[in-house]
């Protein structure tokens, strides 16, 4: 799955995905600063993931008409490596999971 990680992410975390996974920063495809709503827009033809740690994603969006898996990390800072070991568990749920599905991580 092609995943695209949120500006609020550590770029770095990209690395933690493996393959059949695959993992872009907003800033590598050049879409820096664009609002959630246009970015969802943009990323949905290309990607099948979106991963944030933006917890009011769901009360800003409509996240269920997307096209694209949104997983919500719920961890107490963005650093590294408080998120990198809830990558397994990112992976794990995205075995299972459709477009249009909002899942949450690390509650």
């Amino acid at each position: 799955m092609r995943v695209l990680l949120d500006e609020c992410l550590p770029r770095r975390l990209k690395r933690e995905f493996k393959p059949p996974h695959s993992a872009l920063s907003v800033a590598e495809v050049g879409w820096s600063g664009i609002s959630n709503g246009m970015l969802l827009s943009l990323a949905a033809p290309k990607f099948d993931v979106f991963l944030t740690s933006d917890t009011n994603l769901e009360l800003q969006q409509n996240l269920r008409d997307l096209s694209l898996i949104i997983v919500v990390l719920f961890a107490p800072s963005n650093d590294i490596n408080v998120l990198a070991p809830l990558i397994p568990e990112v992976t794990q749920a995205l075995a299972d999971a459709k477009p249009g599905q909002v899942l949450h991580i690390g509650r």
